[in-house]
């Protein structure tokens, strides 16, 4: 005897809209556009309160949009990425020849887009006077020459220089081994904590110590963390390389225009092999409405026109 499945047409019409629903099994998603579902991006803990800000205004704009960042040092970001935990990477340099070769034998072919251009901060205490340092200074800090405070400032009542990173996997450590071509090992003066806000609660709390971190996490004023943050340190000014006369702190005006020495470009990498989410997301940071929270942070908008202004005093 058969057995015949009546079907009600509303049912029948789920049925239909499932079918079509863009359902793709590779990348376990279901309905997803460029303005809704739910991703993972892995993020360089540099760019944090950048990124909490591009990701809340986003979700903000879409209501189905949901962005799950994971913060954390660029090594670390990298590995989710190359192994599919995460569908976009972000930090501020580009998928390596061997990270190409290896994505691009699994069919996915990623697309790099630079968002903007970021700067190394190299904050003291409070309580330490000498805010100016001459490039070949940091140069000699990072190769061991310079390790007191009286070498940079005969005067100073300072004694060890000490250098704290954020960690020893993150973008800016790996940034000024490359900057000044470091073959070895850090000197023994330089040690990491463990993220850019431990780095300003350690230097706010050691009188001898130089901080490194990226130039965001203490730029935008209008951020309760940001603004506190700035209160606790001070920013040193930079000299541009063989100069001792003119120095540099790093604002978005003197990185746009490179008389800060120290900035790197900042990019998204979109592993996506078709239109979804992350593509939607990449193109909103990129787009008029990201990169004016990128300039407010302190970072110069990668795809906008900045507008300097100088103040000549009579």
């Amino acid at each position: 005897m058969k057995t015949y499945l009546k079907y009600s047409p509303v049912l029948i019409i789920i049925l239909f809209l499932t079918s079509c629903s863009g359902f793709n099994k590779k990348n376990n998603t279901i309905n997803e556009t460029p303005t809704s579902g739910n991703i993972k991006i892995a993020v360089d803990e540099a760019y944090q309160l950048l990124y909490d800000t591009e990701i809340y205004t986003f979700e903000s704009i879409y209501a189905n949009a949901k962005i799950n960042a994971s913060y954390k040092p660029e090594g670390e970001a990298f590995a989710d990425f190359m192994n599919d935990s995460a569908r976009i990477v972000i930090t501020n340099r580009k998928l390596t020849d061997t990270e190409e070769k290896v994505l691009m034998s699994k069919q996915i072919y990623p697309k790099t887009v630079k968002i903007a251009i970021d700067a190394l901060a190299f904050i003291i205490n409070n309580d330490n006077p000498d805010t100016l340092l001459q490039y070949e200074q940091i140069a000699d800090i990072f190769s061991g020459k310079i390790n007191k405070w009286n070498q940079i400032n005969p005067k100073s009542l300072l004694t060890e220089l000490n250098v704290v990173f954020d960690n020893t996997k993150s973008c800016n450590t790996r940034f000024i081994k490359e900057k000044f071509n470091l073959k070895n090992d850090f000197p023994k003066n330089c040690f990491a904590v463990n993220t850019n806000s431990d780095v300003i609660s350690y230097v706010e709390k050691n009188k001898n110590a130089i901080g490194i971190i990226s130039v965001n996490w203490i730029s935008d004023k209008d951020d309760s963390i940001s603004h506190e943050f700035l209160k606790k340190i001070k920013v040193i000014s930079v000299s541009t390389p063989g100069s001792i006369d003119d120095y540099y702190k790093p604002y978005p005006g003197n990185i746009a225009e490179g008389s800060y020495p120290l900035t790197r470009d900042v990019y998204m990498i979109n592993r996506e092999t078709f239109t979804g989410l992350g593509t939607g997301f990449v193109s909103f940071v990129a787009g008029e409405k990201g990169q004016r929270i990128a300039l407010k942070s302190g970072l110069v908008p990668a795809t906008m026109p900045v507008r300097l202004i100088t103040i000549k005093s009579e």
